[in-house]
């Protein structure tokens, strides 16, 4: 989504006509995002803001696919949850009960006000046994002012006071793309990730069989794609260009 679709905002010259080019052709697809504060219905109506016209069910979150991840690895499981609304709304959803009384997993996404009392008590239950999982490895988030610790960064913290690392699900664990695929009964084969940076879209896109494009919208300039020892199979400088592709 960030770097794709948007930027600081405001939608990339060529991204409404992409969406809608992907609509006419009846093409299958989701829009991918780390972030796990807000739901997809809150994410479709700042996208809406832009511009852009993207139903809430094309929309799919790290939140929701460490939803999936629990409900798969211990269906109507308990957690204790230390994330806004995109989070505790997927955990409920599938059934999940929110406590702070032996959980079986402690789940870390991302928020704006991480709470001391809140970080110490998931180090106190993951030391006793609770199991770790966190929705995205990212270390920041950007905000006007500047970078925020972000899901990766907080994780880190527990990890050491713990020494235990956690599940990350979202990308680039290749597992939040195949969540995604089956989100739309796709097939890895016949299907194309497009994406804005090298260390998490285009390696798990990879990893996930997909085809991938890399656009230099977002965080990855031309020069940088060298330094990676893997390669994305097309560079575009945006959707823009890829409208006549679909």
């Amino acid at each position: 989504m960030d770097g794709v679709l948007v930027h600081e905002g405001q939608a990339i010259p060529g991204a409404a006509e992409f969406l809608q080019r992907l609509v006419a052709r009846e093409r299958r697809f989701l829009v991918l995002t780390n972030n796990s504060i807000f739901t997809p219905r809150d994410l479709a109506a700042r996208l809406a803001a832009t511009g852009l016209d993207i139903p809430e069910e094309s929309i799919w979150t790290s939140a929701l696919a460490t939803a999936q991840f629990l409900a798969d690895q211990h269906p109507r499981g308990s957690a204790y949850v230390i994330g806004e609304a995109g989070l505790t709304t997927a955990l409920h959803e599938i059934g999940y009960v929110m406590t702070d009384t032996k959980p079986d997993y402690v789940v870390l996404g991302e928020t704006r006000t991480y709470s001391f009392e809140a970080i110490t008590r998931a180090i106190r239950l993951i030391d006793g046994g609770a199991r770790f999982i966190c929705t995205n490895p990212d270390a920041t988030g950007p905000s006007q002012e500047g970078p925020l610790p972000a899901t990766g960064a907080v994780a880190a913290l527990i990890s050491r006071a713990t020494r235990l690392e956690p599940y990350y699900v979202g990308k680039p664990n290749p597992m939040m793309f195949r969540s995604a695929l089956n989100r739309i009964e796709a097939h890895s084969e016949t299907t194309a990730m497009v994406g804005d940076r090298m260390d998490t879209d285009v390696v798990a896109g990879i990893e996930a069989g997909l085809t991938t494009w890399l656009v230099l919208t977002g965080s990855t300039r031309r020069e940088e794609i060298e330094r990676y020892p893997y390669r994305p199979n097309h560079v575009v400088e945006s959707v823009a260009d890829l409208i006549e592709l679909v």
